[in-house]
């Protein structure tokens, strides 16, 4: 049965058969461990940053999907703002990644975007059937929303070089898990042509 309202009462303008997820980006990183994150994050960062201009430019949705760190009276933007302006070891990410007007926000309670939040229901308004999961961490968040998606039959994207994980072997072992396990096309972000994911779903980017 089609969906009474197709367009989400206009707050979905776009309909794309890719969307970028941008997972756990905005992150204080003010616990054991972060120092170590950060630093494989950082370069990290500025390859997503550039990554997710592209996909803005080709008409490809990006939704950032978050963590709301147990601050369940704050939304997307206190949790950057506080990020940003507080000083905290997270802000260099944070500063590259500061999201575009045109982005979308889904704060999520555990590991997985799809856990009581609406991303399932976003991506069925923008017509999403293939996942470009980027963010953190790839042995975490990543991996967990991954299995999730693959679980709602969603092709599924995962470039290696737009993860990252507290250290380089826990982010390897989970490349070579998406990659085994849940069929994840592992390809580096350099070759990613969104024309040519869109050809595979049977529909033209049309954002």
């Amino acid at each position: 049965m089609p969906a009474k309202n197709d367009d989400l009462h206009g707050s979905v303008p776009e309909r794309c058969p890719l969307a970028l997820l941008i997972v756990d980006v905005i992150n204080a990183m003010e616990f054991d461990g972060g120092e170590k994150l950060l630093e494989q994050a950082l370069p990290m960062a500025d390859r997503l940053a550039a990554f997710a201009a592209r996909a803005r430019e080709a008409g490809v949705p990006v939704i950032y999907v978050n963590d709301n760190f147990g601050k369940w009276r704050s939304d997307f933007r206190a949790l950057l703002d506080h990020v940003v302006k507080d000083g905290t070891r997270g802000r260099p990410i944070a500063d590259v990644l500061i999201p575009a007007k045109s982005d979308y926000f889904v704060l999520k309670p555990k590991h997985s975007g799809f856990f009581s939040t609406t991303l399932e229901t976003l991506l069925e308004y923008l017509h999403a059937r293939t996942l470009i999961i980027t963010g953190l961490t790839t042995d975490l968040c990543v991996l967990f929303t991954a299995s999730d998606a693959h679980m709602r039959d969603f092709h599924l994207v995962v470039p290696p070089d737009l993860c990252a994980a507290a250290s380089p072997e826990h982010h390897e072992m989970a490349i070579d898990l998406l990659r085994s396990n849940l069929g994840a096309d592992t390809r580096p972000s350099s070759e990613i042509d969104f024309g040519e994911l869109a050809a595979k779903s049977g529909e033209p980017i049309s954002g």
